[in-house]
């Protein structure tokens, strides 16, 4: 009898260990439940009040130059994200129902990561702007180049339509358990598509990092080639008032907000989908601890859609104008706000 009884007792030690190494390796840890639902809650109260502010302000704007066409494509981009915020914010706290959960999976995170490089890329062509207005600022802009960018622009919208459109109809699978992973419920040539989209998303994200470190490196010898020729004009007149010494840095808020919410992301994304789309020899800790990073990186990479308002607002003269106009604010009372910002009209438009 003894035997059977050591047997028995060797059986529930060892399942003992699989729960409690099941648990420790669970996604359902205080991270993805308490964590992260918070900090989205708060993403989307501010994403959703500054977002629809900046676009109600926009639609008071025309669209005179290639940056407001940019900025009012981000601000639509950033308007959708923010509402794609409360399925994953139910998702993560275990709130939302399966047919939730799969929603999230088929829908809404294809749609949060369709939105996200369509920032991406009207990111690099704002830096493209600024740099061309910083290098040749007396270059008019014609009716015709109008547009063409705005041509370009739903050229963007249908492009990262079309490439994500597949990541919905191929998560076809049915659900078999209340513990869903979004990886499961695709077809095998849906986990096919989807690792294929994220190395497309790679070439995007890594083409636009270059554009913008090229772009504001050519800004930064620019400015300080100006500022250095105002310096030496004011050394040979020395009756001339003082030159600003503030070389515009505000510029390169968008080379900030770039780096701090997108590349953390996209140096944790591809091992992530590498580990969901291929068998691998990683345990499940390694696993999670892929799964953790991708999703702290996601927040940083969400951030985008509050920090954006940032740029229309100390970029955009005429975003600042209009805001100040429509609050009723004196001209006086904000004149310092009012100078700050690089799109002055061009010659064209004056």
């Amino acid at each position: 009898m003894e035997l059977p009884t050591a047997l028995a007792r060797l059986t529930d030690s060892n399942q003992t260990v699989k729960n409690e190494s099941s648990e420790a390796c669970s996604r359902d840890n205080f991270l993805k439940i308490i964590v992260l639902p918070l900090l989205y809650t708060v993403l989307f109260i501010l994403g959703l009040s500054l977002n629809g502010l900046a676009a109600w302000v926009f639609l008071r704007i025309p669209s005179k130059s290639h940056f407001i066409i940019y900025l009012k494509n981000i601000v639509v981009a950033d308007i959708i994200m923010t509402l794609t915020f409360p399925f994953k914010i139910l998702t993560d706290a275990e709130l939302a129902s399966v047919s939730g959960r799969v929603f999230v999976c088929r829908v809404s995170a294809v749609v949060f990561y369709m939105t996200m490089y369509i920032s991406i890329l009207f990111f690099g062509l704002i830096s493209i702007d600024r740099c061309r207005k910083t290098m040749w600022p007396f270059v008019g802009t014609s009716h015709r180049h109008l547009l063409y960018r705005k041509i370009l622009s739903g050229f963007i919208w249908m492009s990262l339509l079309a490439l994500s459109l597949p990541n919905i109809i191929l998560t076809s699978r049915p659900s078999t358990s209340d513990h869903i992973k979004c990886s499961d419920l695709k077809t095998e040539m849906g986990l096919k598509w989807h690792e294929l989209v994220n190395y497309v998303c790679q070439v995007i994200f890594w083409g636009n990092l270059v554009t913008v470190i090229v772009c504001y490196t050519l800004i930064s010898k620019e400015l300080y080639k100006s500022y250095a020729r105002t310096q030496a004009q004011h050394q040979a007149t020395p009756g001339t008032n003082t030159p600003q010494k503030n070389i515009q840095a505000n510029v390169f808020l968008v080379l900030a907000v770039f780096i701090v919410c997108f590349v953390p992301f996209h140096f944790a994304r591809v091992p992530y989908t590498i580990s969901q789309t291929h068998e691998s020899t990683q345990n499940c800790q390694q696993k999670l601890f892929l799964f953790q990073l991708k999703e702290s990186t996601q927040w940083l990479s969400s951030l985008n859609s509050v920090l954006d308002p940032l740029i229309y607002f100390f970029l955009c003269k005429s975003f600042r104008s209009s805001l100040f106009n429509t609050m009723c604010l004196s001209p006086g009372r904000c004149r310092a706000l009012r100078e700050l910002g690089t799109d002055s009209p061009s010659p064209s438009q004056m």
